[in-house]
């Protein structure tokens, strides 16, 4: 059944009541705010200018959204961020390739940060990816909308399965036809989650800055 917006935003409000009516509600969100802390020193990206066209071959660029490992530390499973870059860049490393990191500010849609990624790459070939961990592989002569790979259930994806999207990338990248990383597929998790998918994505919006170029980033893990 079709879930029309005003019945999301009807779910959106009931759950957002629901955490401010829990008891103990204030040492619930301090001990979350602590964990978030401690996991967002976890990864530090540094903005270093406006992201350049690259002219390497052997690299894959990897296009965050504007909250990845900022306002949002985790994925809607709760899986760190820091987890999530460290195993896309161990895929891509794995294959003999080199990992370059944007953040892309114009939008919070994984298609335009995949596509934005892919025209800067240069080998062509990126990987989009939302902080609630949505993701998708794209190729710079593809339209916006298309793609070389599409991970759309963010509830699916786990670690290793992130992994196996950095090494097929690489391969494309390499020029060669990787078989499609294997997509879990279960109809209840889109109901489940859909009220948490789109908080998140309002979050995630707020960070957009319209006409802001995207920006390369040095990453240090802790």
């Amino acid at each position: 059944m079709a879930i029309n917006e005003q019945v999301l935003r009807d779910i959106i409000e009931s759950v957002l009541k629901e955490m401010s009516d829990t008891p103990d509600s204030g040492a619930a969100s301090n001990a979350v705010a602590t964990s978030a802390a401690a996991q967002a020193d976890s990864v530090k990206l540094t903005p270093i200018g406006d992201a350049q066209a690259g002219t390497a071959a052997d690299e894959v660029l990897i296009g965050l959204a504007p909250a990845f490992a900022d306002s949002q530390i985790d994925t809607i499973i709760n899986i760190p961020h820091d987890k999530v870059l460290k195993e896309i860049i161990a895929g891509i490393e794995e294959e003999g390739l080199k990992a370059r990191v944007i953040k892309v500010y114009r939008s919070s849609d994984v298609a335009v940060c995949g596509h934005d990624a892919a025209d800067l790459s240069g080998s062509g070939v990126a990987i989009g990816l939302q902080s609630k961990g949505t993701c998708l592989i794209h190729q710079k002569d593809l339209p916006q909308l298309s793609n070389l790979e599409l991970f759309s259930q963010a509830p699916l994806i786990d670690l290793d399965t992130y992994r196996a999207i950095g090494k097929n990338a690489a391969k494309y990248a390499k020029g060669e036809s990787p078989t499609p990383v294997p997509v879990r597929n279960d109809q209840m998790a889109r109901p489940a989650y859909q009220a948490r998918a789109a908080l998140l994505h309002i979050k995630e919006t707020q960070h957009v800055e319209k006409g802001k170029k995207p920006v390369e980033m040095k990453v240090s893990f802790q």
